[in-house]
């Protein structure tokens, strides 16, 4: 069956680093575009950056632009987020989700899989 494994999370003190890793099994990886979305506590559903099927397009949100960088091995089926300079307000559940097509939704169910998360809290 589809599976999404989001791993890498964990507390950070402000100015850390993390790199997300997203295992992906079940179908053909290399024939969807990845995203990182992110859901803070009491808050709505944030995409935070997505790739193209072959990589060489990557897109993010202006709050993580120039601090976070996303990256596929479509060889291991992984999907990865790199975060540095890392601020109290990147604290939140972060999913890797999958999507034919290009663009984030604003709902986990707008994307055709998702994973469970991964919990990312920055504080010192």
């Amino acid at each position: 069956q589809v599976q999404l494994v989001e791993s890498g999370g964990g507390l950070v003190q402000p100015g850390g680093s993390l790199r997300l890793s997203c295992a992906a099994s079940g179908f053909t990886f290399s024939n969807y575009w990845m995203y990182w979305v992110r859901q803070a506590p009491g808050k709505g559903l944030e995409w935070v950056s997505y790739i193209s099927i072959g990589g060489g397009r990557t897109y993010y949100a202006d709050s993580v632009k120039g601090r976070f960088t996303i990256s596929r091995d479509n060889a291991k089926n992984t999907l990865y987020l790199q975060m540095n300079s890392l601020k109290p307000e990147d604290t939140a559940l972060y999913y890797c989700a999958a999507k034919r097509t290009t663009g984030a939704v604003t709902t986990l169910r707008g994307y055709d899989y998702w994973g469970q998360g991964t919990q990312v809290t920055v504080s010192s």
